[in-house]
């Protein structure tokens, strides 16, 4: 499986939403300038991130996004399931020979562990500051 663009760049919103959550509404323009990305491309990934109620929308000449929930309740595996679709290794598991098949499920599933075990609270209050308890990130 390999995440895309929309995956990375989906979670860089959501991410930066969870360090200023509590703070206000947080502009795609100064998410968009903070992590060297097109504005325009954050408007595309956010509609759909707001259809799913993992974002809201403040109007204003102060609005922007904010998160829709609790950092530590929304996982990365909700955002790229709503971005990416479903979680899989491999198109078609089922035609697989049995061998194979296990394989695959296993990955998934390790995949899926990662991922909905990782929330928004653990990836933004993340640092590579070299302390041994930091939380590791790794399949």
């Amino acid at each position: 499986m390999k995440i895309s663009t929309k995956g990375r760049y989906g979670l860089t919103i959501m991410i930066e939403l969870a360090k200023k959550h509590g703070e206000g509404p947080t502009s795609l323009k100064s998410i968009a300038q903070n992590n060297d990305l097109s504005e325009h491309y954050l408007e595309q990934l956010v509609s759909p991130l707001r259809n799913a109620r993992l974002v809201k929308s403040i109007r204003g000449a102060y609005g922007g996004y904010v998160l829709a929930h609790e950092p530590n309740e929304i996982t990365a595996g909700d955002i790229i399931r709503v971005l990416e679709g479903p979680i899989s290794p491999v198109e078609v598991i089922e035609n697989e020979e049995p061998a194979k098949r296990e394989l695959w499920i296993r990955i998934r599933d390790a995949v899926k562990d990662v991922l909905d075990n990782t929330t928004l609270e653990d990836l933004a209050s993340y640092t590579d500051d070299g302390d041994q308890d930091s939380y590791m990130f790794y399949i």
